[in-house]
């Protein structure tokens, strides 16, 4: 069949592939000028299963209350008149209770795992270079509560197969030696030998390129209007094309991998998902010395923020801000990256230049992506993933796919049907 694949970030290119592989006529159509030029662009380079923590979880209410007031907080929630984000603000409240935040960590976990095995795959495959690291995820616990806080998900992770254990400051500082400085501060860490990371923009521009060579279709600079139903399918997309143009596309299936704007396009249709932006934030920082900064990825867990080594960069990343779809540059935000980067790391990197970032990541209120079919019998989504968009992307291209062809997925997860 003919497949019109809306979004060209990870997880729409992730999509395109595996749907070409199984046989299928593939396009795909994006506003920006090539592949991974919003949220997949300058993400933190983490691809971090023991990362699959929800933030939905029963202490982040008061966590959030608390944070309200301070502009630079790790998740900064800004009121609107704007009833999307308050039906999304009452659906996180329910995904905070324990049951809930329990089955979203396994939910999370089984995509995630399954997206490193097909990372594994498509290595196998394909000759991409972005920066790969396996090398491993440090987390680092400054505070009792943190500490506690780690051990419980250590053993909700191990539950589910994931490996995170709380290692020693010793032990840390062994596996990473440029937190030396640092160490006096520590309390203890978290060490998972099975997290990798890299470079989201460069893999996903590779994978677009493969897609290309395999007979994949690509619309860039073309403007996604609206979803033109008819009866129960959707009969085709309006779009504007880089000339100006209106046009129509048809195709006999569509997915929407728009990311944050997926909900945007459904809502003129009068449906309503869970999806709204979380803001994130990112600075990538020349590395003046190399010996200084970090080998192996690193999350800082007071400051939520996620540290990767790329090439001759370090990348800084972080902050959720609930405020809508703004894309504007926080200079509080930016600076908090680079003070805290310098805090840790304080002779690795050129601090005065540093290039900032920010993109909308698509959260759900459990952080579980909405995978599957929509409302209409040849309407997909693929959207939703937060923060783990690079981790969970190529496992969800390819088990849409799966879904697509009509075979039954290899994971265990909680797809949409309809």
């Amino acid at each position: 069949m003919k497949v019109a694949i809306l979004g060209a970030g990870i997880i729409g290119i992730s999509t395109a592939w595996f749907l070409r592989q199984a046989g299928h006529e593939v396009v795909v159509v994006d506003r920006a000028s090539g592949p991974a030029r919003e949220t997949s662009f300058a993400n933190g380079g983490q691809i971090s299963v023991s990362q699959s923590e929800p933030w939905a979880h029963p202490s982040t209410p008061w966590r959030v209350l608390r944070w309200m007031l301070r502009e630079d907080a790790p998740l900064w929630f800004r009121p609107h008149l704007d009833p999307a984000q308050w039906r999304w603000a009452l659906q996180f409240l329910r995904e905070c209770l324990p049951g809930r935040h329990a089955a979203n960590l396994r939910h999370m976990v089984a995509l995630g795992r399954y997206s490193q095995q097909t990372f594994a795959q498509l290595r196998q495959q394909l000759p991409l270079q972005y920066a790969h690291r396996q090398q491993g995820i440090l987390a680092l616990l400054f505070s009792r509560q943190e500490v506690e806080h780690a051990l419980a998900a250590c053993k909700l992770l191990a539950a589910e197969g994931v490996t995170r254990r709380v290692v020693s400051v010793d032990d840390a500082v062994a596996r990473e030696p440029a937190l030396a400085a640092i160490a006096p501060q520590l309390l203890a860490a978290t060490w998972c030998e099975s997290d990798e990371s890299g470079d989201v923009h460069q893999f996903t521009c590779q994978l677009a390129a493969a897609c290309a060579d395999a007979g994949v279709q690509f619309a860039w600079q073309t403007r996604i209007n609206a979803l033109q139903p008819q009866g129960g399918r959707i009969a085709g997309v309006s779009l504007t094309g880089a000339d100006g143009r209106f046009d129509t596309l048809q195709a006999d299936a569509y997915v929407l991998a728009l990311g944050s704007h997926t909900p945007l396009l459904l809502a003129q249709l009068g449906h309503h998902i869970a999806v709204y932006p979380a803001k994130g934030y990112s600075a990538t920082l020349p590395l003046r010395d190399a010996a200084s900064g970090p080998q192996v990825s690193i999350t800082d867990e007071s400051h939520k923020l996620v540290f990767s080594r790329l090439g001759d960069t370090l990348r800084v990343a972080g902050t959720a801000e609930l405020s809508g779809y703004s894309s504007h540059l926080n200079p509080v935000r930016c600076a908090a990256l680079v003070r805290r980067t310098q805090q840790l790391f304080p002779d690795a990197c050129h601090w005065d230049a540093a290039q900032f970032w920010t993109g909308l990541r698509p959260a759900s209120p459990g952080n579980v992506p909405l995978i599957g079919r929509y409302r209409y019998s040849n309407l997909w989504l693929n959207t939703g993933h937060g923060t783990l968009g690079w981790t969970e992307g190529p496992g969800s291209g390819r088990a849409l796919a799966q879904l697509m062809s009509g075979q039954v997925p290899e994971i265990a997860f909680p797809f949409l049907h309809g």
